[in-house]
């Protein structure tokens, strides 16, 4: 039996990314905490293009990582031919892969800085199991295998 991982997130301000999708039966959300964006936004700005075009961030999901799963994120100017395109309040762009949009249809980012780790957070609501590492997780049976962790 699969079991169901909730988290409870202390940031409850969320910016949200929305786009209208006939494929996933109404809209695609996408949430982000304010410290996620704020973070989200320094990077963007921080590799702009010198020709003025607007940067945004791909977000993908991969077979791989420990549970199966892993998320991709990346900074690009061209989302691909078949990339779902959606900006968030904050005008954060965002290129979602539309065969990784099921699997993270609201889902929350979330950016932590602390001792022991830095770094985006994904709390995943299709996510039936996660990995300690936070980078990886299963849903359901239809799960690729995992890698162990090294």
């Amino acid at each position: 039996m699969a079991r169901r991982i909730n988290y409870q997130l202390p940031i409850t301000n969320y910016q949200l990314a929305i786009h209208q999708s006939p494929n996933l039966g109404g809209f695609m959300t996408v949430k982000l905490t304010d410290v996620a964006a704020f973070r989200l936004r320094t990077f963007l700005r921080g590799s702009s293009n010198q020709d003025g075009t607007q940067k945004g961030v791909r977000l993908a999901v991969a077979d791989g990582g420990c549970s199966g799963y892993e998320y991709k994120m990346e900074i690009t100017s061209t989302p691909k031919a078949d990339d779902l395109v959606v900006e968030n309040e904050d005008k954060v762009l965002f290129f979602i892969d539309r065969e990784s949009a099921p699997l993270i249809e609201g889902m929350v980012i979330d950016f932590v800085d602390g001792l022991v780790e830095s770094g985006f957070k994904f709390t995943n609501p299709n996510a039936t199991d996660t990995c300690g590492c936070g980078k990886s997780f299963k849903v359901g049976d239809c799960t690729p295998a995992g890698v162990p962790c090294s």
